[in-house]
């Protein structure tokens, strides 16, 4: 939600020279009210649009600047941008253990995975939006080649890489221009409604298990904007802000998979937040002894140089952050379970560590106590109620 907030302001200013804080504000304030009038619903709609604008600025952005751009060939080789370096071979590494591990994070994919009608539906959708997702991200990607080869980026003054496709469209004609802000403003409303819609279903069924009042999520999510605007229009670069849940994705989500094996069922809440915070540590440890000082290792956590520098420490910090996170993971699976096998022997209970938990009866995932229709007849299974059932931290 940051992200998208301050690129929507990066990109007002950029492309009209205006203040993006009213239209960040008025993002806000139009997205909250038919989120909270419309629901997850709503969502679904707002996403076909998105779809649409995307294609709809791809094509326009494709067609006028092929046609209006001009490329100075004196710049192409003096850039040194289709020379290999270290950063490009680090990048092979560090954007997919990035980006794997982050879509763990982002709600709207696994509210729309288990929208999906069937599995077979699900492979289609993801098949094809795999697809259209490399093309565009391709088509992207080449813009910036194209807005350093123009003279446009990095500009004076200088403008932040990410978004170098908007200071291409900048030098287009002013009805393009046009076009291209009312499709941007689409496009982030779209994704910040879906990220509105995730945090509502994330607090009201996972946190309170549907058993608090639509409402009350509601209005906990209005009054967590403000603090999200403020951050979005304090946040130096857009990069920065998914490089640092880039790197808590990368910590802890590596422990976390781990519990979703039915045949790693010994595995507890207790490692994996271990895990995740084990990562981190891990990081500025790394960071310490790279650098040589406790400062910069801090700093690292929050990748204050980006990844454009050329040296090993972002590359570092994401090898450290999911190996770490494993090693801490085990170290504290190895302490609870010698733990509990020392105070079985000394209390004189049964050793329960290795036990298999009891099968979740479906009303623990739905909230509800009503079984279907199809399951009344049936023999009865060793599942366990919502009412009794709890997850085991330890």
């Amino acid at each position: 939600m940051v992200a998208e907030l301050s690129a929507l302001q990066q990109i007002i200013n950029a492309l009209t020279g205006l203040n993006g804080l009213w239209a960040v504000i008025v993002q806000c304030i139009v997205t909250t009210v038919y989120t909270s009038l419309g629901g997850f619903r709503i969502s679904f709609i707002t996403d076909n649009i998105q779809g649409t604008m995307v294609v709809g600025l791809i094509i326009l952005g494709v067609i006028t600047v092929g046609v209006k751009t001009n490329v100075d060939r004196s710049l192409v080789e003096s850039s040194g941008l289709l020379d290999a370096s270290l950063l490009g071979w680090q990048l092979m590494y560090i954007l997919p253990v990035a980006i794997l591990t982050n879509d763990f994070f982002i709600s709207g994919f696994w509210l729309r995975t288990f929208a999906s009608k069937t599995d077979r539906d699900l492979r289609i959708g993801t098949s094809i939006a795999t697809a259209v997702v490399a093309c565009i991200l391709t088509l992207v990607g080449v813009s910036g080649l194209l807005a350093a080869w123009t003279g446009v980026w990095p500009g004076d003054p200088p403008q932040l890489g990410s978004i170098a496709f908007f200071l291409l469209l900048e030098q287009l004609p002013a009805w393009v221009v046009g076009i291209v802000i009312v499709m941007t403003v689409s496009l982030s409303t779209a994704a910040f409604d879906s990220l509105q819609s995730a945090m509502i279903s994330t607090g009201s069924n996972d946190l309170f298990r549907n058993r608090l009042n639509f409402w009350w999520i509601r209005l906990a999510v209005v009054l967590l904007i403000f603090p999200v605007a403020v951050v979005a229009l304090k946040s130096p670069s857009i990069l920065q802000i998914y490089l640092i849940s880039d790197l808590v994705s990368a910590s802890s989500i590596p422990v976390l998979v781990i519990g979703l094996s039915s045949k790693c069922y010994w595995w507890r809440g207790f490692e994996v937040v271990v895990g995740g915070l084990g990562g981190l540590l891990t990081v500025f440890i790394f960071g310490t002894i790279y650098y040589g000082n406790a400062k910069d290792g801090a700093n690292l956590l929050l990748l204050e140089q980006s990844l454009y520098v050329d040296d090993w420490s972002a590359f570092g910090a994401f090898v450290a952050a999911p190996i770490g996170g494993l090693l801490w993971g085990s170290g504290a699976f190895t302490v609870r379970v010698g733990v509990q096998w020392i105070l079985a022997k000394v209390r004189g209970h049964r050793f329960e560590a290795f036990d298999r938990p009891p099968v979740a009866d479906p009303s623990f995932l739905t909230g509800s106590d009503e079984r279907p229709s199809d399951e009344d007849d049936r023999e009865p299974t060793a599942t366990a109620k919502s009412s009794s059932l709890k997850g085991k931290f330890l």
